[in-house]
């Protein structure tokens, strides 16, 4: 008793010197940290090591291996998952005992909780980020085949994703995954969400003294309205004839200006004439990231790389270099003199994702450059953005 089976996966801790012996609302630890979370059903901590900050959720065992595996298996699906690092199992404890197991994942870096976005009783100007950013988790997950079934605010966590929201998913316990989804599970999941979100928005009234009528109550109508304009985009068929072929290539550049990546495009025959029914098989928001971690090694998140991408497409192009080679070159000098000296003097003076800075700091630059009508210098314009108070993109 005392010694738990640990599951870690490579290049996370052992996790051997916490005290597992005892509940973790009883830890006294050197490792133990306070880091912003939502509500939980179940007790979690948050752990810091040198390979990084990891929150731990305490349930019974069969529920976190339940959660274990669908977020190992989300990782190769989506990118909007909490991450698995380490499954425990106490097995001196029933398999039903509420300390019986617990699930380690990476605490999701530069994230907050949803009440990190109250304001007032609901999210104010924050509304529309709110909407989409949920509607896009739920339209990755389900791309996915992952079945949520608690879509809720509190088993989300966001974060600024250049002029938008990121939301991530960290509560996997009632998920399952499927090879896709029938038409069924995808609305269920969807009622199962604005329930949740109604009671959110009931709570967060309540809180503020306000009647049930000042509740946000339509949160999660919302979400499903900019969920269904989503899903219908990314799944609907398009029938071309031959001399449209170039139709195909505008389809697929859509679904990337999104941000989806695109796999298998399926053209099928339509009746005896020439025209053929497009049906392509979408993945994940990951385009412009993968694009960017390709071209120049940086990890940001899909909206930030697309705003990054930006910077350094237009930086190559006034470089006049369009070779393949001379691309490269472009892309390394970009590096060298523009982002990586602005990201160090972005992290000397900004608080949170240094990448967000960054991003704020090219929305800064281009409104100037806008105003005056001609391009304003890094240097300048770092300098003008904080004096400014290092403003960043305007609230939708």
């Amino acid at each position: 008793m005392g010694t738990p089976h640990l599951q870690v996966r490579p290049g996370n801790p052992d996790f051997l010197d916490l005290p597992w012996a005892d509940p973790v609302e009883a830890w006294q630890s050197e490792r133990l940290v306070d880091m912003p979370t939502g509500m939980h059903r179940h007790p979690v901590v948050f752990v810091a090591y040198d390979e990084g900050v990891y929150a731990i959720k305490e349930l019974p065992r069969r529920l976190a291996e339940a959660e274990f595996s669908v977020l190992r298996s989300l990782e190769e699906r989506t990118g909007l998952a909490a991450t698995p690092a380490g499954l425990v199992s106490r097995d001196w404890l029933e398999s039903g005992a509420e300390q019986g197991g617990a699930v380690i994942t990476r605490y999701v870096e530069h994230s907050f909780p949803y009440r990190h976005l109250v304001s007032g009783p609901g999210f104010g100007r924050r509304r529309g980020q709110m909407l989409d950013a949920i509607a896009g988790l739920l339209v990755d997950l389900h791309l996915a085949g992952c079945f949520w079934g608690d879509c809720s605010l509190s088993n989300v966590l966001y974060r600024y994703d250049a002029g938008a929201i990121e939301a991530i998913m960290i509560d996997a316990e009632t998920s399952e995954l499927h090879p896709g989804l029938s038409e069924g599970q995808r609305l269920q999941d969807l009622e199962i969400m604005k329930e949740n979100l109604a009671g959110e928005m009931a709570d967060i009234a309540a809180e503020h003294d306000l009647e049930i009528d000042a509740a946000d109550l339509g949160l999660g109508e919302g979400v499903e309205e900019r969920y269904d304009s989503l899903w219908r985009e990314l799944n609907e068929d398009l029938v071309i004839s031959a001399n449209e072929r170039y139709r195909i290539r505008q389809r697929i550049a859509r679904l990337n200006e999104l941000g989806f990546s695109v796999g298998d495009v399926d053209l099928a025959p339509v009746g005896e004439d020439d025209r053929v029914r497009m049906r392509v098989r979408v993945g994940g928001r990951t385009f412009h990231s993968q694009r960017l971690g390709e071209l120049t090694g940086i990890e940001a998140s899909e909206n930030q790389a697309r705003h990054i991408l930006s910077d350094l497409n237009y930086f190559i192009a006034k470089s006049g270099k369009t070779s393949s080679t001379g691309k490269t070159v472009a892309v390394m000098s970009w590096l060298t003199t523009c982002y990586e000296p602005l990201l160090a003097r972005i992290s000397q003076v900004w608080k949170g994702n240094p990448i967000q800075g960054f991003c704020d700091l090219l929305q800064f630059r281009l409104t100037v450059a806008g105003a005056r009508g001609a391009d304003v210098p890094n240097d300048e314009a770092f300098l003008l953005w904080s004096e400014a108070g290092f403003p960043g993109f305007a609230v939708r």
